[in-house]
């Protein structure tokens, strides 16, 4: 550890010394409150940043040196240690939750057996790692680097298909990806395609619709683009997609290392920077970080994707299965506690599939709160409550008793699973 600059922010207490840094050493981000930050390749902008120094009013000199005097004052080795110390038992703490409660298999038996004596059926499958190749590795030919598109496993086009074009099963498939993405994987086949995390929704034989909850602001994609457009120009082979309500910043492709400690920065910079007086969510992937606002995740948008679903097929029979699987975020795996709720408190679960929260609870399979309604959800009307469709007071009698009556689940604990 290179401690130059703490040693010369020790030893000037009574000169109040300025401090050049360059931006790229790691006591950047722990003394750049004080110092002058520059990049020492730029030869101009160090000599301007030493003269700057030399002329510099004492009274910004002192403020300068106060505020790098108290760091290394008060972030010490022992301090360091302690943090150190009390942070490994806490990990140690989580791993231990986890491996108590791991979930079972799914029981895939007991799933078909179930699924043949349904009648109304619902799968919801998520997209990348699910019905794709995970994209874990690079494919690399010679020096060259070749981006893995996400595209459906050809062993999975044939099955999928059939289930598809069986009258008594609704397939949707719930992803993160932009529409594009999941138009051109799945364009020929009769399911139900939700996009950006269900904000936009549409048949495969019809037209994208947006569900996107009243009130939702957009207003910070300007500020957060800006970090995501500063760290992809410092870290190789990186990239930032730009989408309708979400921005992404993906760093698979990069040194692993090295992407790490930009992921680590990034996340500095937008929480003591752009969002932190916003109402936004940050959900960060194995690779990845996603800003999006609060409220916009798979298990907030289902409410109002099943309301569509059923007004548009006009279901006359209730959902009595459902399998929900995919390989979701921990922000969005609140769609398997969705369903949980739709099942009778006083019905056993040992039969669902479960699967870990980020704190290693299971969702599927605990208590439950009694079964209650779907309501739906006009092209032309848009929920004011995320979480939970509700209906407008202004609506009509007839368009009121059509969706309580077509928007029922009525799924017990054996016919639900999660996986």
């Amino acid at each position: 550890m290179n401690l130059v600059s703490y040693e010369f922010v020790a030893c000037q207490a009574a000169n109040k010394g300025v401090l050049i840094l360059s931006e790229f050493a790691g006591a950047a981000q722990s003394l750049g409150a004080g110092a002058i930050l520059v990049n020492p390749w730029n030869v101009a902008e160090v000599a301007s940043s030493i003269g700057y120094a030399l002329n510099m009013s004492a009274d910004e000199r002192e403020k300068r040196h106060h505020h790098n005097f108290l760091h290394v004052t008060t972030h010490t080795s022992q301090g360091w240690a302690e943090t150190f110390v009390s942070e490994l038992n806490e990990t140690i703490v989580e791993a231990q939750l986890r491996s108590r409660q791991i979930p079972p298999p799914l029981p895939i038996e007991a799933a078909v057996d179930r699924y043949a004596c349904s009648n109304n059926r619902l799968l919801i499958l998520g997209f990348d790692a699910t019905l794709t190749e995970p994209l874990d590795a690079l494919w690399r030919k010679g020096n060259q680097i070749k981006e893995l598109k996400h595209k459906i496993r050809s062993d999975l086009r044939e099955p999928l298909r059939k289930l598809c074009d069986d009258p008594k099963t609704t397939v949707l498939v719930l992803s993160g990806s932009n529409r594009n993405a999941l138009d051109n994987n799945f364009g020929d086949f009769n399911l139900w395609l939700a996009a950006e995390n269900g904000i936009f929704l549409r048949a495969t034989t019809g037209e994208w619709m947006m569900t996107m909850p009243e009130n939702t602001s957009m207003d910070w994609v300007d500020s957060v683009k800006h970090v995501f457009e500063y760290f992809t120009q410092r870290t190789p082979r990186s990239h930032f997609e730009l989408r309708e309500t979400s921005l992404i910043w993906d760093y698979r492709y990069s040194d692993a290392e090295f992407g790490r400690l930009q992921a680590r920065d990034l996340l500095m910079h937008l929480w003591t920077g752009p969002i932190s007086n916003l109402s936004l969510d940050v959900v960060q992937g194995s690779q990845s970080i996603e800003v999006r606002s609060v409220g916009v995740t798979k298990g907030a948008a289902i409410d109002r994707i099943l309301g569509e679903i059923v007004h548009n097929k006009g279901m006359k029979e209730p959902i009595d299965y459902v399998l929900c699987m995919g390989h979701f975020l921990a922000k969005d795996e609140d769609i398997y506690s969705y369903f949980e709720l739709m099942l009778p408190s006083e019905t056993p679960t040992s039969s669902s599939s479960q699967v870990p929260t980020p704190f290693g609870t299971p969702t599927a399979g605990s208590s439950a709160a009694p079964l209650k309604k779907q309501h739906s959800l006009s092209p032309g009307k848009k929920s004011s409550f995320i979480g939970e469709s509700m209906l407008d007071p202004m609506m009509g009698a007839d368009r009121m008793s059509l969706l309580e009556g077509s928007s029922l689940i009525n799924l017990q604990a054996e016919n639900y699973f999660s996986c």
